[in-house]
């Protein structure tokens, strides 16, 4: 069974960083992509940044420039660096990862940005 181990939420300051890592683990592990999605209440979880084994990346428009996701070829762990971090990228952050039709969820960090 894969499971998804993410770390690195925390707080920061309107303008500031953080980096979020997720690491998947399993027996006989296979995983296509890797990615985060975000949620807040009242709100659909909603893709943040993901990338293919290949290293092919997609972000929301609401994150282009400002975040970047990065992936070692061989490995199974995924990071996150959130620059120029808003208010409004406050939320619970979570890795999702997968292959065909298996998709994976990991338990979400919570991301704060004060203004």
């Amino acid at each position: 069974q894969v499971q998804l181990v993410e770390s690195g939420g925390g707080m920061a300051q309107s303008g500031g960083s953080l980096r979020l890592s997720c690491t998947a683990t399993g027996s006989g592990i296979r995983i296509a992509y890797m990615g985060w999605y975000r949620q807040t209440p009242g709100k659909e979880r909603e893709l943040v940044a993901s990338v293919t084994i290949s290293g092919a990346a997609t972000y929301a428009d609401f994150v282009k420039g400002r975040f970047t996701i990065s992936k070692v070829n061989g490995e199974n762990t995924v990071w996150l660096q959130m620059n120029s971090l808003k208010p409004e990228d406050t939320a619970v952050y979570y890795c999702n990862a997968g292959r065909y039709v298996d998709d994976y969820w990991g338990k979400g960090t919570l991301v704060t940005v004060s203004s």
